[in-house]
């Protein structure tokens, strides 16, 4: 057991994944990612690269990827936003890669050392035209661990660039947690497949199987440019997505303190640390109040969310950012039960007493979450 920044613990977490490949720029509130690879990776026989700019650092982990590695970067908000037309590149040639996003103040430059939810609808509509996407996130050390391995096993599992979603409060705290020395090095490169190289077939790099063409045109399951008829394109992309939504692992919530509950407190990231304490106080002084939290923001748990509507009269949705997941929310619960959002930007988390004055000034009956639920 010692003390852990999260930072830290996402660089260690992806050498427990078997990551042996990292390309990043400097960039506040994540530079301790990139330091931790620099130091760490060397000595176990990775690759560290420092690119010139996050453009650079995303085409070199894509290529890394298709040369056999397991390869990630980290940035924040300014870099995220350069990086995604290579996210999009890497969706499209269904490159397994993973994204980590220390969100802070934005736009631009913004608020470089405060914290930030602000990043949450980029990380699903950041590219242009339709993709999957896989957007995780943590709100301790320990869950940012547990999530950086989880992305390098979904990237492989579904072909397809991942994002981790922090922000600098769980990036830059230290924690006490137990985690386990990183595994020696081992990856194998995959063996050879006579399958098709795109669609559901394993991932296999160059040199690993059969000749393939690498480009971001729409393409079929042979990886042949299709852009005269794009219906092969909307099949994989369908399948795909079929695939997620079928998939238990992406569910991505957890419940805290749900049982009999009125009136609950949908969050994320580290605004759900305070959302549990304002329960326990809430829960203290005898009035029904219950937690969700999502852990994986997109491929969004809607039928989570439709099942909490019919189960409370209210949801209050607090964000570090203006209101944004509060969105998807209010498209699934479809006035089931009252939907609030409580918002803020202004680079200050809130303390447990906002949330609590917040679910006080909600109305606790609403008639329109009784009938809903009774229809």
């Amino acid at each position: 057991m010692r003390l852990v920044m999260g930072n830290e613990a996402v660089a260690l977490g992806a050498l427990a994944a078997g990551c042996d490949f990292y390309a990043g720029y400097p960039i506040t509130p994540a530079s301790e990612i990139l330091e931790g690879m620099a130091h760490l990776l060397p000595p176990r026989g990775g690759v560290f690269l420092q690119m010139e700019d996050e453009l650079g650092a995303l085409a070199a982990v894509v290529g890394a990827a298709w040369g056999g590695a397991r390869a990630m970067t980290a940035t924040a908000g300014p870099g995220f936003s350069l990086m995604q037309e290579h996210i999009g590149y890497a969706a499209i040639t269904q490159t397994p890669c993973v994204v980590v996003d220390v969100q802070r103040g934005g736009p631009s430059t913004g608020l470089p050392t405060l914290p930030s939810q602000g990043d949450a609808m980029q990380a699903r509509w950041g590219t242009h035209g339709d993709r999957p996407a896989i957007v995780l996130t943590a709100a301790s050390v320990r869950e940012a661990y547990d999530a950086t391995i989880r992305a390098f096993a979904l990237a492989e599992q579904y072909r397809q660039p991942v994002v981790l979603l922090l922000d600098a409060v769980v990036a830059h705290m230290r924690e006490p947690v137990d985690l386990p020395p990183p595994p020696p090095p081992s990856r194998q490169r995959p063996r050879p497949s006579a399958e098709p190289p795109f669609g559901e077939h394993p991932f296999t790099p160059f040199g690993s199987g059969r000749a393939v063409v690498v480009t971001g045109l729409s393409h079929d399951d042979e990886g042949l440019p299709r852009t005269g008829s794009a219906r092969a394109s909307e099949r994989m992309l369908r399948a795909t997505e079929a695939r997620m939504a079928a998939d238990p692992a992406l569910g991505g919530l957890t419940s805290y303190r749900l049982d009999g509950a009125r009136l609950a407190v949908l969050s994320y990231g580290v605004t759900a640390r305070v959302a549990r304490a304002a329960i326990d106080a809430l829960r203290g002084a005898g009035q029904a109040v219950g937690g969700l939290e999502l852990t994986v923001l997109w491929p969004f748990p809607e039928q989570g969310v439709v099942d909490l509507a019919g189960q409370v009269d209210a949801i209050l949705v607090p964000e570090l950012n203006l209101g944004q997941m509060v969105l998807p929310v209010r498209a699934a619960v479809a006035g089931r039960c009252r939907v609030e959002s409580l918002g803020r930007a202004d680079g200050t988390l809130f303390q447990p007493d906002d949330l609590v004055a917040a679910v006080r000034a909600m109305p606790h009956d609403s008639p329109v979450g009784r009938e809903a639920r009774h229809a």
